[in-house]
This record gives C-alpha cells, sequence and structure tokens, in this order.
C-alpha cells in the first residue's frame, strides 16, 4: 500500500515538474519577444496620446467624417452579405466535395489574401469597367457601370474579404461531425432540408465568425476601393481614404478617423476572443 502510494506521488511530482519545465521561457526568447510586443504595442500607444480628446467629441460629428463612416459601414455590410450568399456554398464545396482541380480553386480562393489591393482593384476595373470584359456588356445592354460608384466600393470589398469567410467556414465544416448529416439523410431529410437545418446550425459558429472577420476587412479595405471606386465624397469615400486624405490637409482629423477604426477593430477582436484568441 506503501509502494503504491509513494509512486503515485512521484507521478504527481514529475507531473509538476514537467510543468514547471514547460513554463519556464528561454532567456534568449525574452529579448525579441519583449521588441516584438513592444513594435506592435507603441505605434497604437502613440496613436492614443496623440489623440485631440479635447475637441474629439466635434471632430466626430463632423459632417464629413459622419458621411463617411456611414457609407462605410453600410457598403462593409452589403459586402458582408454577398460573401455570405456566395461564400458559404463555396467553403461548402471546397469542403464536401471532391473534384478534379479542387486544389487550384481553394488556391485560387486564397489569392485576394496576397494579391496587392491595389492589383485587385486593377483587375475589377478590368473586368467591370466600361471597356472591361463584362463591364462593356452590362453598359450596351443595361447602361450600367459600376466604377467610381457606391456598388464598386461593395465589390472591391467584397473581393478582399471573401476569402476570410471562405476559410473560416471552410474549417468549421471540416470539423464538424459528419454524423448528424448522415443520420438526417437516413432519415429521409433531402440535400437542401439537410443543409439548411443540419449543417448550417452545426457551423453557425464558424459562419459567425468569418463573417465578422469578413467585415472587419471590408470597412478597413482601401487600395482595391480606390482604385476601382474612386474617392467621390458621399458616393465612394470610405472611412480609409477619408484618412488618407485627412492626412494631407489635417493630421488631427487623420488621428480622429483612425481611432474609430481601432474602436471598431478593438470590439471585433473582444467578440471573437472567445474562439481565436482564448481557446484555452
Amino acid at each position: 500500500m506503501t509502494d503504491r502510494v509513494s509512486g503515485s506521488t512521484g507521478r504527481r511530482l514529475a507531473r509538476g515538474a514537467g510543468s514547471a519545465r514547460q513554463r519556464r521561457v528561454p532567456l534568449g526568447l525574452l529579448l525579441p519577444a519583449g521588441i516584438g510586443l513592444l513594435f506592435l504595442v507603441l505605434p497604437l500607444a502613440g496613436l492614443l496620446i496623440r489623440a485631440p480628446w479635447t475637441t474629439l467629441p466635434e471632430r466626430i460629428t463632423q459632417p464629413g467624417v459622419l458621411t463617411a463612416l456611414r457609407l462605410s459601414l453600410q457598403s462593409a455590410t452589403i459586402a458582408t452579405v454577398l460573401c455570405l450568399v456566395f461564400g458559404v456554398p463555396l467553403a461548402w464545396l471546397l469542403a464536401r466535395v471532391e473534384f478534379p482541380g479542387r486544389r487550384i480553386v481553394r488556391a485560387i480562393v486564397t489569392v485576394p489574401l496576397v494579391l496587392p489591393p491595389v492589383v485587385g482593384g486593377v483587375a475589377l476595373l478590368l473586368v467591370f469597367g466600361r471597356r472591361g470584359i463584362l463591364g462593356q456588356y452590362l453598359d450596351r445592354a443595361f447602361g450600367i457601370t459600376l466604377p467610381f460608384t457606391t456598388s464598386a466600393v461593395v465589390l472591391a470589398e467584397a473581393f478582399v474579404a471573401m476569402p476570410f469567410l471562405i476559410i473560416a467556414v471552410e474549417g468549421a465544416l471540416r470539423g464538424a461531425d459528419s454524423r448528424y448529416e448522415e443520420a438526417a439523410a437516413t432519415l429521409g431529410a433531402g440535400r437542401w432540408t439537410t443543409f439548411t437545418h443540419v449543417t448550417l446550425p452545426l457551423v453557425a459558429p464558424g459562419i459567425a465568425a468569418g463573417g465578422v472577420l469578413c467585415w472587419a476587412r471590408a470597412l478597413g479595405e482601401f487600395g482595391a476601393t480606390i482604385t476601382f471606386a474612386g474617392s467621390f465624397p458621399g458616393r465612394t469615400r470610405t472611412m480609409p481614404l477619408e484618412v488618407y486624405l485627412a492626412l494631407e490637409t489635417d493630421i488631427q482629423a487623420a488621428i480622429v478617423l483612425s481611432l474609430i477604426l481601432l474602436a471598431v477593430s478593438v470590439a471585433i477582436l473582444a467578440s471573437l476572443r472567445d474562439k481565436w484568441i482564448s481557446a484555452a
């Protein structure tokens, strides 16, 4: 009996010692880790320190700021809806269906993640411009001109943001238990019923997280927007464009606008902390 107790005690001590060793940080990592943390924190701290807090309410309520904020929120929301409508089925196709060229399709889907946004804007202009591959037919047949309009803002934001949604939803689909779908099919449920009543509820957290990240990316889009939609007040000038223009005339206004976008980013991270940050 004594030997058994001693053995269990020894194992607990060994586990405790192992945990202590795992918590020890090599001294060679402390310095670069601290520098990396400062590199990320100092610019944000500088933004907060230099903010004109005394005149902040007045600057936020200026007509130009409110117009840019309203346009940004509306266009980002519409772009996110488009991404959900087309991105969720595409994510399901990549996650659940085996077909020739699936790896190529997945690679194409992720290209906007690494593509410079300005290049994306040029590509959109070549396709949807008045002389573009599709734009010329839209102009002749329906009189629809997309470049330099609010619709162009939405398309540019959807183009750069949709990969975030697709990756999140595809990961959720791959991690979901397919036995529920198989059980629904066994009970006679059709494919559409199984998808809407079983699959979507299973991956709803992943869709929500992907949608929020997609919306945040659309809200902060700059390069593709200014290339494909231009910068027209009240029509295509979103918050990032307003920040860029304010840097040339009023640095305090640029700081205020940046603070608004920073507050939105922090709110998004707070809403996703359980899934993306504190998984442990």
